[in-house]
């Protein structure tokens, strides 16, 4: 299985400190954003999870706790846009990613 955490949120720039707590407890809960109702558990173990898959524009906040994700394999999918902070006032500034 692989768990793809950037289709809703920017979860490494925003929820890092959340989605180490799940992958500490092991299972997270996903909503099913068109049946509110409709609520899916899903295993974090390593043994089920063949790959985390990330997409961020901010990967900053969760780099420092890669050891944490050791045990994933993991893809990282870095988007770096030409905006300024006019336009995108939560990404830090591309000469500071490298």
């Amino acid at each position: 299985m692989i768990i793809n955490t950037g289709m809703r949120t920017d979860i490494p720039a925003f929820y890092s400190n959340w989605l180490l707590n799940r992958i500490k407890e092991g299972f997270v809960y996903v909503r099913n954003p068109y049946y509110k109702h409709q609520v899916t558990k899903y295993s974090l173990n390593p043994n089920v999870v063949d790959c985390l898959a990330f997409c961020t524009k901010n990967p900053h906040p969760l780099i420092s706790h890669l050891s944490e994700l050791d045990k994933y394999k993991q893809f990282w999918f870095v988007t770096i846009t030409p905006y300024g902070k006019d336009i995108e006032p939560n990404v830090p500034d591309k000469k500071h990613l490298a």
